[in-house]
Formats: C-alpha cells, structure tokens, sequence
C-alpha cells in the first residue's frame, strides 16, 4: 500500500521529469507553462523533503545526479503508464499521429523511398515524420520514436542498432581526381558540405590534427540537398556511407575516409512508452534494415579502400 503522506509533492516531481527530459530550467518551464525560476525551486524544495543532491549545480548546466536520475527515470515511467492508461481508455491513443524523428539524411535517403510500403501495410495511420539534426524528446509529449546516428547510448533510452555503417568523407571525382591517396590536410584547400546543424567536418578534421580553413568555407544543408551538392562537385561531404553506396557504386562519388567511431543508426525509444503503432512501426523498420543490408542496398560493414 502507497503512504500517500510520505510522497513529494507531484508539482516538484514534473519539474524534475521535466528537466530531465529537456536538459535545462529554461526548456523545462516551457514544458510545464511555468517559469525557469519556478522550476529551479520546485526541484530544491524536492531535495530538501527528500535530503537528497538531485541536481549538480557546479558545471555551467544543470546535469542530474545518479540519485536525481533515478527519482526522474521513476516519475517518467509512472507518469507515462497513467497517460498510455488514459488515452487507450479515451480513445486518444488511436487518434494521435505516430510520430517519428529522425536526420535529415536518414529520412531523405532511408524512410522515404521505403514509406510507401509501411503506409501500404497500416492503411488509415496518421505519421508525423519530424527530419531535423537535434536531438527531439521522446517518450510523455514528445516523439514515439527515433532515428539516430551514434554509439547507441541515450540515458534513459533504450537502444538498438539498426543499421551498420561508418561516416563516409566523400567528393565528386570532378573535384578531387580519379585516385591517389589524399592526406587529410590536403582536404583543407576544399569547400565542406555537412548536415545542418551539425559540425561533422570541423570535428573530422581536429580528429585527424587539421583546422577546417574558414576561408574556403562550409555549407551546412539538410542531407538530400548535401548529397546533390556533393554530387555536383561542390564540395566535401560527411555523410553516413550507407546513403551513398550506390554513388560510390556509379562513380558519381569517390570515397575519401571512414570514420567508425560512431556504430551507425539505432532505433531509439522510451522504455515506459511504446504504443501499439510505434511498436508495429519498430518492427517494420527493423525489416527494412535487414532487407536493405541483404539486398545490397545498405552498407554490408565490409571496408573499401578509398
């Protein structure tokens, strides 16, 4: 049996979940319709009724403590119960759009060729396809699922590896040449293509010990949009390979370097929220993955020398 009288008060709880799920006082009191102000006192008012360090103050953000992440990750969880609870009940569940987030570039070059099969398969389903390079909520309020590009570790989140694949720094041959080994700072004479908001090219190069020259310039461009860039010989680009395989195939596009630091794409969600459509869409991506890597439409995970 719950002590009701011993619980924190449930104002103090949300801005907790909320900071948590947003990452600062500012987003959290969007969230919640109150003040940035209010938020930062209903979480030390939480720590002084539980005697408690949820929130590290020292850095320049606000950043959880393990117990703070525990006391959020618990409120998200019962909190999205009640809300999976009520919609089914209401009939909102069904009504609400399946919304999915993911890159540009995946979008573009990975869900929209293959969409037609998904709406094909759940006739009447109202998706919500959100393509951007920040990193969108998911769970309570926010997406039902996500498209990411990364190691495979979100707290909070669960995780899988959906597709296989390396960053490709790739150029026209028109550009670059036909072949030859390129040193990464002969790469620096040349314009750079990136997905928006990102800073995959500066960060390739301080990799490899090299400043992007600023004088020659960088284009940040949603990811179909790079690629035609890329293609016109415009410039340098840095793009999951997977989505230029059948370009590196032709010829239109030469390969430079790899980058494996990162996996590739995962399938990213929260584990107290999955609704019945996200869960069929899961399944239904997972299978277009497989097809693509069996079909040779995806990366095989085997290198070529660039």
């Amino acid at each position: 049996m719950i002590d009701w009288m011993k619980l924190p008060p449930l104002s103090a709880l949300r801005a907790l979940a909320a900071l948590a799920e947003t990452g600062s006082t500012v987003q959290a009191g969007a969230r919640l319709n109150v003040s940035h102000a209010a938020i930062s006192q209903q979480i030390k008012g939480l720590e002084a009724h539980l005697g408690l360090a949820l929130v590290d103050r020292g850095g320049r953000q606000l950043a959880l403590t393990e117990q703070g992440r525990q006391v959020a990750d618990a409120v998200i969880g019962g909190m999205s119960s009640i809300e999976s609870v009520i919609e089914r009940l209401t009939g909102q569940d069904a009504a609400r759009p399946l919304m999915v987030t993911c890159t540009p570039a995946f979008a573009s070059s990975f869900l929209m060729p293959r969409l037609a099969d998904f709406q094909r398969r759940h006739p009447g389903v109202s998706l919500m396809l959100d393509p951007t390079p920040v990193i969108q909520s998911i769970g309570p309020g926010g997406a039902d699922v996500a498209l990411r590009y990364g190691t495979g570790v979100w707290p909070g989140l669960e995780a899988e590896l959906l597709l296989n694949t390396p960053i490709a720094i790739v150029a026209a041959p028109a550009l670059v040449g036909q072949g030859g080994a390129l040193d990464p700072g002969d790469l620096t004479g040349y314009h750079w293509l990136q997905e928006l908001g990102t800073n995959e090219a500066s960060e390739f190069l301080r990799w490899h010990g090299r400043d992007l020259d600023m004088s020659k310039g960088v284009t940040s461009l949603p990811g179909n949009l790079m690629l035609d860039a890329a293609r016109d010989g415009r410039g340098v680009a840095v793009i999951a390979r997977a989505f230029v395989e059948s370009d590196l195939v032709a010829g239109r596009l030469r390969l430079l370097y790899e980058d494996r630091r990162k996996k590739g794409y995962y399938l990213v969600w929260h584990p107290g929220h999955i609704r019945p459509l996200a869960r069929e869409f899961m399944t239904w991506v997972r299978g277009q993955a497989r097809r693509a890597e069996d079909g040779g439409h995806g990366y095989s995970g085997q290198p070529v020398a660039g």
